[in-house]
């Protein structure tokens, strides 16, 4: 396996991380917006396997820098694991889902999976399952039945089917970044990105007739927003994302996270012309306290455990379990 020697510290002004927070959470948010512009004019299927041959394809400049990765077996199993649920499953059900709900809505319920990766981090990583977490997940989970609940927010109608897809794509996310864990710290986070992509790629392929098909139909803007969708929220925000990782605290930088739904409605209500239902606002900032409750303090591991230490390079630029990635 290739690895790449620790980068020399390079000193950058102090509002060069800030600016790089605030690109990768408006790129975030913006992913929701252009999913849901582009559901008139590309299937759920055909959506996703455009975004990811366009973030695979920049990803790579970035994963090849220190060289081919060379996963062991074990290794590609995990890979497979995430390629498949997170850049597969998670995206053509979210492309789906916001068939049925607004870009808001969709990015508050994709929001609730930090709490998920808690429940699954108890269960599968022998991290301890504490009153504080038991709280914070009925809170988040009150909060998701609120906003199934919700009636119809500027024409737009919450329903049952949206909710559930949304939500399956935050738990999908939610395994994914249990599964990555052990996986980036003997491997960096851009090559692990990219492989898992490439393998989401490879199994939306069946879409590639639709992809075609909806290509020479599509208007060439609606074109423009699928190639963004790619390089802007996938490819760009990443490496922002590891940017800014590397020189501020994680803890504070996942705390910013929460920016990404009320970004995602203004930014909805201004090219969209659409909002959540008003219930819907009351769910969204339920499920937000219930997150919040959940990292307060942050995760005591059990007894025996290891404590991370930060990694030199960018093995430690995954996004964090409390990303809302679109």
């Amino acid at each position: 396996m290739t690895t790449t020697p620790t980068p020399p510290a390079v000193s950058v002004a102090s509002w060069v991380p800030v600016a790089a927070v605030a690109t990768t959470l408006v790129l975030w948010a913006s992913a929701f917006v252009a999913i849901r512009h582009l559901g008139e004019d590309f299937s759920p299927g055909s959506l996703a396997l455009g975004r990811l041959l366009v973030a695979s394809a920049l990803l790579a400049f970035l994963a090849l820098r220190g060289g081919v990765p060379r996963p062991t077996g074990r290794q590609w199993v995990s890979i497979v694991t995430i390629g498949v649920l997170w850049f597969g499953v998670y995206m053509v059900a979210l492309n789906e889902g916001e068939r049925h709900v607004d870009a808001g809505t969709a990015a508050m319920l994709i929001q609730v999976s930090p709490v998920v990766v808690a429940l699954l981090a108890a269960s599968f990583l022998g991290e301890r399952f504490t009153p504080q977490l038991a709280v914070g997940l009925a809170l988040a989970f009150g909060g998701v039945a609120v906003i199934a609940s919700s009636g119809p927010g500027d024409g737009q109608s919450t329903d049952l089917l949206g909710v559930g897809l949304c939500l399956l794509s935050a738990v999908v996310y939610a395994v994914s970044l249990v599964v990555q864990k052990p996986l980036v710290a003997r491997m960096r986070a851009a090559q692990v990105t990219w492989l898992a992509c490439s393998v989401g790629a490879v199994v939306c392929l069946p879409f590639a007739g639709a992809l075609v098909s909806d290509l020479r139909a599509a208007p060439a803007s609606s074109v423009g927003w699928l190639v963004y969708l790619g390089a802007g929220p996938t490819a760009v925000a990443f490496a922002t994302f590891a940017f800014a990782l590397q020189r501020i605290d994680a803890s504070r930088l996942a705390v910013t996270t929460y920016l990404v739904p009320p970004i995602t409605v203004v930014l909805s209500l201004v090219l969209l012309g659409e909002v959540p239902a008003p219930l819907a606002y009351v769910g969204g900032a339920l499920a937000l306290v219930g997150v919040a409750v959940t990292r307060a303090g942050g995760r005591r591991p059990t007894a025996g455990a290891t404590p991370t230490a930060p990694l030199p390079d960018d093995r430690a630029t995954t996004p964090s379990p409390g990303s809302a990635a679109g």
